[in-house]
């Protein structure tokens, strides 16, 4: 069977072979797909693998011979399900690869907004240090997490780890879940509404998938509810946020910082307002990308392959 793989750069930017997909058929591996190739590169293939390159309704009803859609992420949002299911065309995607990336990712985040260790070595090596009239260089303040707390919102996989670090750290563990709340073993949690949770945390960190529901829910008038002090870690999706009302509530110090790892557009564009916002930490959408994380979301997707032509598919988001 032909396998396309769509956009595979980020997943095997050189040091992650495509060897154990490969072993399952023809494999073609394109690393970026414009919108006007997707449908020409597709024609053919049995199997469709994409990360972020959407295939829309139009796409896969142009597809006769496709028969799985690998998403090579968890979120599967660039597919059309409801399209894919009248063709009877499975869509798999990889639910758990990344976790312990993204929470080492989020407490690095945050430990760069409190002890600012980026800021203190570019510091030492434009030689504050050196002329310092003090055995130390106080530039910037610190902050100590020890007895602070911690507000998570989407206290699953990534939430809960995220927990079990800053519970180690010695904070105070906040978190709403809308739905389902479930917390970690020998992680103790205060489970609060969304409204209450920002009021009431230290630090507000972001872990729950985007949906219609939550679109731009950290917004001006529940920033406005945060502790002048409080900051937001966000490595979860850009949407959740409003950049612009982020923008101004770092600017006019109604919150201390923020520190994201996404963006609402990828790549972010230069018009950005959070780009130059008072003390904003932007990192370029890569806690998922540890060579592990990565690894794991390559074994997964060869075994979501092998499991749908033996006939029994695993991690099928679309009711097949």
């Amino acid at each position: 069977m032909k396998m396309v793989v769509l956009d595979g750069y980020t997943l095997n930017p050189g040091d992650n072979p495509w060897d154990e997909v490969a072993a399952h058929g023809e494999l073609v591996v394109h690393d970026r797909t414009p919108d006007e190739l997707v449908l020409e590169r597709s024609r053919g293939a049995g199997v469709l693998l994409t990360n972020k390159t959407r295939l829309g309704a139009d796409t896969i009803a142009a597809l006769p011979e496709l028969k799985l859609i690998c998403v090579l992420a968890t979120g599967y949002n660039v597919v059309d399900l409801e399209k894919a299911a009248e063709r009877g065309i499975a869509v798999v995607n990889v639910p758990e690869y990344g976790s312990d990336s993204v929470a080492q990712h989020a407490t690095a985040l945050l430990l760069e907004l409190t002890n600012r260790v980026a800021q203190y070595a570019a510091a030492v090596q434009e030689g504050k240090w050196s002329r310092s009239a003090d055995f130390t260089l106080v530039a910037q303040p610190l902050t100590e997490l020890y007895g602070r707390s911690l507000g998570i919102v989407g206290l699953g996989r990534i939430g809960g780890r995220v927990a079990e670090i800053a519970q180690a750290l010695g904070m105070k563990i906040l978190a709403h879940n809308p739905r389902h709340r479930v917390a970690p073993q020998g992680v103790e949690v205060q489970w609060l509404g969304l409204d209450e949770l920002f009021g009431e945390a230290d630090v507000v960190s972001l872990h729950c998938p985007l949906n219609a529901e939550n679109e731009g829910m950290v917004n001006a008038a529940r920033l406005s509810l945060m502790k002048p002090q409080a900051l937001l870690v966000n490595t979860s999706r850009g949407g959740l946020v409003d950049e612009r009302d982020l923008a101004e509530a770092l600017n006019s110090g109604r919150i201390a910082g923020a520190a994201l790892d996404v963006a609402a557009k990828e790549p972010i564009p230069l018009d950005s307002p959070l780009l130059g916002a008072r003390n904003c930490i932007i990192t370029p959408h890569i806690a998922w990308a540890t060579l592990s994380a990565r690894q794991r979301l390559m074994a997964t997707t060869a075994r979501n392959i092998a499991s749908f032509l033996a006939g029994v598919p695993q991690n099928v988001v679309n009711g097949l």
